[in-house]
């Protein structure tokens, strides 16, 4: 482990809170972030009776019905030591930026979410905080763009972290996307509830996606990633969406078996 992130951080062992789309769709996303970290030198943990941070149900307005879904995740974590964290902006901002409006009316709740807030970390973030961008040094020998993840860039701040990182990896090349900062129009229930503005914005979404020529999509939201790929696959379109942990492992896996290409 770099004497930096010692320093810094204070301890080896992180944990690993999956997100329910993660854990019910997309498990390889968790063993990628899982791998990743492991090549960083930290012991991942894992609470095995975590579930959901209440997310789904607060954006939809019930907010009696996230309220002990988030108590309960408040109180599974806060046993844990060390950083939390979350392959996923929309649940890091979830735990961090509304948990304390959720608990507004019990003082002691607020604080505790408050305390535990800041310890949890979305899953590039933490790598650039900590290891910086250019950590993860693999190989991989593709053509791809990114997406920008409105929670991740809006609530949680990261913008070009994640673009660093991937220009990091030999090999790959990245076409730069026009408005990747705009919507996918996936929004968790905005798009159930307003499904004809959310397909307007995914078609331009996948109009730019089109226009880079790049064979896959990497972003940092499953939410955001099953959107576009959707999307694509209706389309006929061959290009493929991916977690950015998923990039960032395979390209680790790929330098220590001198693999190149896909």
């Amino acid at each position: 482990m770099p004497e930096t992130l010692y320093n810094n951080l204070g301890t080896q062992s992180v944990t690993l809170f999956a997100t329910c789309m993660i854990d019910q769709m997309a498990p390889a996303v968790g063993e990628s972030t899982v791998e990743v970290l492991e090549h960083l030198g930290l012991q991942v943990n894992f609470v095995d009776q975590q579930t959901c941070c209440g997310q789904p149900a607060f954006n939809s307005g019930f907010r009696s019905e996230s309220l002990p879904v988030a108590q309960r995740f408040l109180e599974l974590f806060e046993k844990v030591d060390g950083p939390i964290i979350v392959p996923s902006g929309s649940c890091a901002a979830m735990v961090r930026n509304f948990y304390t409006d959720l608990f507004k009316h019990d003082e002691g709740l607020v604080e505790r979410a408050r305390s535990l807030s800041e310890r949890v970390y979305e899953f590039t973030e933490f790598i650039d905080r900590f290891f910086g961008c250019n950590a993860i040094v693999g190989t991989c020998d593709d053509q791809v763009t990114y997406h920008k993840c409105c929670h991740l860039l809006r609530e949680i701040g990261i913008d070009e972290q994640p673009l660093k990182m991937l220009s990091n990896i030999d090999g790959l090349r990245i076409t730069p996307m026009n408005r990747a900062d705009v919507c996918c129009g996936f929004g968790g229930a905005f798009s159930v509830k307003m499904p004809d503005i959310s397909s307007a914005i995914l078609d331009e979404k996948l109009d730019n996606i089109e226009a880079t020529k790049a064979n896959r999509l990497v972003a940092g939201d499953i939410g955001c990633i099953y959107q576009i790929q959707g999307g694509l696959r209706r389309r006929g379109s061959t290009t493929r969406v991916l977690h950015i942990a998923e990039i960032l492992s395979e390209s680790i896996r790929n330098s220590k078996t001198g693999k190149v290409t896909e």
